[in-house]
């Protein structure tokens, strides 16, 4: 048996994130951490709300990295052992580098924040938008894409590769409109537009990718302790500057999801444990994967549970 932790995205947020993992001491101070390095009572955030301000892309952001970090440190805490491997979905990344030991975290909030208000700023609120497309093959979705761009003079792409079946498109709001009405047409269940405030990883937001390239020269950063599958190569880097270019490009590129998680499969990844809120990338591992189970840490009740099933 062989495991990996993996870490979530935005969208996994929500009032009463944790659950009763929020009562253990190290979560606490883990929170308390951040808090402070942003001068934001993040606690107060996941627990109360109210939800427009959680779902604010300069909250989310911060507020998942911090939850998430703060579950893997719960783990560490009852003696749960490190893990072979870790990857992010999307924001998700930033975390699973903070619990390698990449990032600091009080650096790691800061900078995710300076991340999400770059993005925010690349692409004004309703002008792009985002459509999650179940049900049709990746390569008809670019091309779904394709003909939707040409039609509307517009940017319109696949960013999410979440698993076989369900892609992420993202670009100018009326263009991933057009694009669910012709992936509806080339036989989708479903067209789904999401409710997000920006069009994630697609080109549009290569403008938040320079500010972020400036923001990561000025964050220490130190050699990952556990090796880290990146989004945009698919790939485990070693070096500094090439984890530090990945995350700039990992900005306005495509989320390769599924073929992180077969890429861990290859290397003899069992188990992926999903850290943080929420339960998506669990989900996803069997449907991606049949060499792979998932488990989320969602309360304390998961996380005495996996450590035993994982001893």
């Amino acid at each position: 048996m062989m495991y990996a932790f993996v870490f979530p995205g935005q969208g996994s947020q929500s009032i009463g994130m944790l659950g009763d993992l929020a009562d253990l001491p190290v979560v606490q101070n883990t929170i308390k951490e951040a808090s402070d390095a942003l001068n934001l009572d993040l606690l107060k955030m996941m627990k109360e709300g109210p939800i427009e301000d959680l779902n604010l892309t300069v909250n989310t952001q911060p507020v998942m990295l911090t939850a998430s970090v703060a579950a893997y440190r719960a783990w560490l805490d009852i003696g749960g052992a490190a893990p072979a491997m870790v990857a992010g979905h999307s924001l998700g990344e930033y975390s699973a580098l903070t619990a390698a030991g990449v990032f600091d975290l009080a650096d790691a909030v800061k900078l995710v924040r300076v991340r999400a208000q770059a993005m925010q700023n690349a692409v004004p609120v309703g002008v792009g938008g985002m459509a999650a497309i179940l049900g049709i093959d990746d390569d008809v979705v670019k091309t779904v894409c394709d003909n939707a761009a040409q039609a509307t003079g517009e940017v319109v792409q696949a960013v999410n590769f979440n698993s076989p079946g369900q892609v992420v498109i993202a670009g100018h709001k009326g263009a991933v409109e057009k694009a669910c009405e012709l992936a509806k047409e080339a036989g989708a269940k479903r067209a789904l537009v999401l409710p997000v405030s920006a069009p994630f990883h697609s080109t549009l937001l290569e403008p938040a990718a320079e500010v972020l390239a400036q923001a990561l020269v000025n964050v220490e950063m130190k050699a990952p302790q556990i090796p880290l599958v990146n989004n945009v190569d698919v790939k485990v880097e070693t070096q500094l500057a090439n984890i530090r270019d990945a995350l700039v490009r990992q900005a306005w590129h495509p989320v390769r999801w599924v073929e992180c998680v077969r890429f861990m499969a290859d290397q003899g990844v069992t188990d992926l444990v999903e850290c943080g809120p929420g339960k998506v990338l669990a989900g996803l591992a069997k449907r991606i994967d049949a060499r792979v189970a998932g488990h989320a840490l969602v309360d304390q009740a998961s996380l005495a549970a996996v450590k035993e099933l994982l001893k």
